[in-house]
């Protein structure tokens, strides 16, 4: 997902730095300035990369975008929401915990649910590989990324 809105922007090389690997520069001539961070923790300890990052760049919370898998979304379905609950997404807990609020953006990209409740059948679930076609999962990667373009615009609009 990284790598394609790096792409999409045309952005240098990442830098490590903030436990991760950040690129900065803008969505295109004139556009936005952005910083794409992509944690190099486990999911459940992203916060700990993601909240000194937006420290150190002064970026205000209602202007961050997290983009994550979502069990509770079908597969290929994608929604934009400012804050709102974790749903026992420990990731999000992470973030939260590292950014102090749980008011920031977050595009949610439908991964489905596994067919057990079972934590550990969950836990490989998520953590596995997708058993849609090669295709499908590029398509909701290109469509994660639009999304996520669409509120970079909408963002910079507002302010």
């Amino acid at each position: 997902m990284a790598s394609e809105l790096a792409g999409r922007w045309d952005l240098p090389k990442p830098k490590q730095k903030f436990n991760g690997v950040i690129s900065e520069g803008r969505t295109g001539p004139g556009g936005p300035r952005v910083a794409l961070l992509q944690p190099r923790t486990y999911m459940n300890e992203s916060g700990t990369s993601a909240g000194p990052a937006r420290g150190s760049l002064k970026v205000p919370l209602d202007r961050v975008i997290v983009v994550h898998d979502e069990i509770d979304l079908p597969f290929g379905e994608i929604k934009a929401r400012l804050g709102g609950g974790l749903a026992g997404h420990n990731g999000l807990k992470s973030l939260k915990r590292g950014f102090g609020d749980p008011e920031f953006w977050r595009v949610r990209v439908g991964v489905g649910r596994p067919a057990s409740t079972d934590p550990e059948i969950v836990s490989a679930y998520v953590l596995g590989r997708f058993s849609e076609p090669r295709a499908e999962v590029e398509a909701l990667v290109a469509g994660a990324a639009q999304e996520t373009e669409r509120l970079v615009e909408r963002i910079a609009s507002e302010a």
